[in-house]
């Protein structure tokens, strides 16, 4: 999949509004494979709408997402599985890990499906971004902080053209915000795939093509 284009889309809530100003909602967009791109936003504009309706969750909007030109709403259930395991990722903001499983069988969750990484790798991301003691502990028992970078290798245990990460370092340091910066922007251009972040403040040490105000 190349590009994802949104054309006059905005959520059925905001329909009443008036006067809304937005670089995405009523706008048409185009974004691109290979690309990295920043949404920033105020909380309550919608950008965690706006990851679930790309990743096909939600319908509850006006407007038209096309994947390569393809309206998204035309798309069957196979389509989207075979979407969401190859071609689309999202770390959501409020993560869905297991709590009653580890990290590393929230990981293998994925990372069973397409068999995109090698134990090696993933042991080696956890090494990267601090968490190589926390493998297998029960991730209810982690910090939030923790579990976000858990839930960024689950993330990238997959082929993906476009990567969405909703609100990702929220609860990171500096030092951890830089690491994970690092392991996305390499597994994206090993990829040739497009980084599409979002941000109420803090946001990614990325080089971003284009940001976009929600």
């Amino acid at each position: 999949m190349n590009e994802i284009t949104l054309c006059n889309v905005l959520p059925d809530v905001f329909s009443t509004r008036s006067g809304y100003h937005s670089d995405i909602w009523q706008q048409t967009v185009t974004l691109r494979r290979g690309a990295t791109y920043l949404i920033e936003a105020s909380s309550g504009t919608g950008k965690s709408s706006l990851c679930s309706y790309i990743i096909g969750m939600r319908r509850d909007y006006s407007g038209v997402i096309a994947f390569d030109g393809n309206d998204i709403r035309n798309l069957s259930r196979r389509d989207w599985a075979e979407l969401r395991q190859r071609h689309i990722s999202l770390l959501f903001q409020e993560l869905r890990l297991f709590p009653e499983l580890t990290a590393w069988e929230n990981v293998q969750i994925k990372n069973l499906l397409t068999n995109h990484k090698p134990d090696s790798v993933i042991a080696s991301w956890f090494e990267q971004l601090d968490i190589a003691d926390k493998r297998d502990a029960k991730v209810g028992q982690m910090s939030f902080g923790q579990q976000q970078r858990v839930a960024m290798i689950r993330a990238l245990a997959q082929p993906f053209d476009f990567l969405l990460i909703d609100e990702p370092i929220s609860h990171l340091d500096d030092d951890n915000a830089r690491h994970m910066a690092q392991l996305l922007q390499a597994e994206a251009a090993a990829q040739g795939a497009a980084i599409v972040a979002t941000s109420i403040g803090k946001h990614l040490p990325l080089t971003y093509e284009r940001t976009f105000s929600l």
